[in-house]
């Protein structure tokens, strides 16, 4: 027993020194000298990196300087190059995007969904074309032959179009995928709606005037320069989770920049017929003299304060200058605090699917969808706006005449004559005792027909 506690007492002291021993001769092995590490490993790690950031930001700016060589090559060339870019566009964006849910469409055997995708593509893009190309061509399309009857006819062809890739989806489905085919309709008809809808209204914003098309995209544009170099100067409140790097105070102050930069672009605008005229054929192009009769929005008006308790008695301020310069400063707004949740909103979308681009159509810049998330709502915000506030629709009086007469009988006649009346009493033109006189004097038939619409 005693040999045994003996033999306990020194086993335990021999296996702490031969710990104590080995410990330096592992620590050795396992922990390098620092200092011969930072000579050797860290100067080419260091190296590495910058080489990387410089050959990233070489690849970044010569393409960005391609994209603005292409783009001003093409808006000088004509509205038809404009128009092809937007194509492209709209076709490289939707390709990002349903690319993102086919992902599963290979793993399940189901390519065809991928194919019908295209169908949808090729669908919509056909009647919003053909809608825009009907619309503003009318007069050279009426007279073709060919196009006439596809110009008459344009719905309901695309109406029958759809209705065919409609048929085919339902007979592609398949039990045990219902659930992921559904989703894939879904996703691709939201893609089509958020990219191509939207991009045909900047469509029919070019053929309006270039500058419909021009000044909203170069506005979203100085508000994500300016919002970036505000944003590192003097940012330091975060404006959003979803992009951490966005800040409040680079929010502001692109807003305050982007209003300045579009007032210059409009007074420089302004002074081109070719970008303040609408398209009267796509053969149009910088080099061709061009005139028209100017938006009443580009011709200067005198605007006169009224007398303010801060003036003298009599006394007002007047100013004179272009409607337009107005519309630009409420444009400028919306593509500085409206636009950008455009991208916000696509920076969800690649949260949800974990991504850090939605491609690489772009060298150095990630997805064309990346780049143009704040374009399309702001296309769209434009020609909203055009048509409501700026847009002059002229109608031919003799035209008009020709189908009241023509086209509509007694009752419908009276229907319009009476709103007439009405609208003219509203504005104050005439007094609605002259509007019922003007009625009775009209005739019995027609004062009869006026009596029954109002009971």
């Amino acid at each position: 027993m005693a040999g045994r506690q003996g033999a306990g007492a020194i086993e335990p002291q021999a296996e702490k020194k031969t710990e104590m021993v080995a410990e330096p001769d592992s620590t050795l092995l396992t922990k390098p000298n620092p200092e011969a590490t930072n000579t050797s490993a860290a100067p080419p790690a260091t190296v590495s990196e910058y080489e990387k950031k410089k050959a990233n930001f070489m690849v970044r700016t010569f393409w960005t300087l391609v994209m603005i060589a292409g783009f001003f090559a093409a808006l000088l060339a004509g509205h038809i190059y404009v128009v092809l870019i937007i194509t492209t566009i709209q076709i490289i964006s939707f390709k990002e995007v349903i690319a993102i849910a086919n992902i599963g469409s290979r793993a399940r055997d189901l390519r065809f969904t991928k194919s019908l995708n295209w169908y949808w593509l090729a669908t919509t893009m056909y009647f919003l074309y053909g809608e825009s190309v009907v619309y503003y061509f009318r007069h050279i399309i009426l007279v073709d032959k060919v196009l006439q009857p596809l110009s008459t006819h344009h719905r309901f062809i695309s109406f029958c179009i759809y209705i065919f890739g409609f048929v085919i989806f339902v007979t592609s489905l398949k039990p045990g995928n219902l659930r992921f085919q559904f989703s894939q309709f879904a996703w691709t008809h939201m893609a089509l709606f958020l990219i191509n809808i939207q991009a045909h209204f900047i469509l029919n914003n070019i053929f309006e005037g270039l500058i419909w098309f021009f000044l909203p995209a170069a506005l979203v544009i100085t508000n994500d320069i300016f919002a970036y170099i505000c944003g590192i100067t003097f940012g330091r409140t975060q404006l959003i989770k979803l992009s951490p790097k966005k800040t409040v105070e680079g929010f502001i102050g692109a807003w305050f920049s982007t209003m300045v930069v579009g007032l210059g672009l409009t007074w420089c605008l302004l002074r081109s017929n070719y970008f303040i005229c609408p398209a009267t054929n796509l053969a149009t192009s910088i080099l061709q003299d061009i005139h028209c009769d100017p938006n009443p929005v580009f011709i200067p008006r005198t605007y006169t304060t009224p007398e303010f308790f801060f003036l003298p008695p009599g006394h007002t301020v007047s100013i004179t200058v272009a409607p337009m310069y107005f519309h630009t400063l409420v444009w400028a707004t919306f593509a500085s605090l409206i636009a950008p949740f455009g991208g916000f909103f696509a920076s969800g979308l690649k949260r949800t699917f974990k991504l850090k681009d939605f491609g690489d159509s772009i060298p150095g810049h990630g997805g064309m969808t990346d780049r143009m998330d704040c374009q399309f709502i702001m296309g769209m915000f434009a020609f909203l706006y055009y048509q409501t506030f700026i847009a002059v629709r002229d109608y031919n009086p003799g035209a008009v005449l020709d189908m009241l007469v023509t086209g509509l009988g007694v009752e419908d006649q009276a229907h319009v004559v009476k709103g007439m009346l009405q609208i003219w009493a509203r504005d104050g033109v005439i007094s609605p005792t002259a509007a019922e006189q003007i009625l009775n004097i009209l005739g019995d038939n027609l004062a009869s027909v006026s009596h029954h619409l109002t009971e």
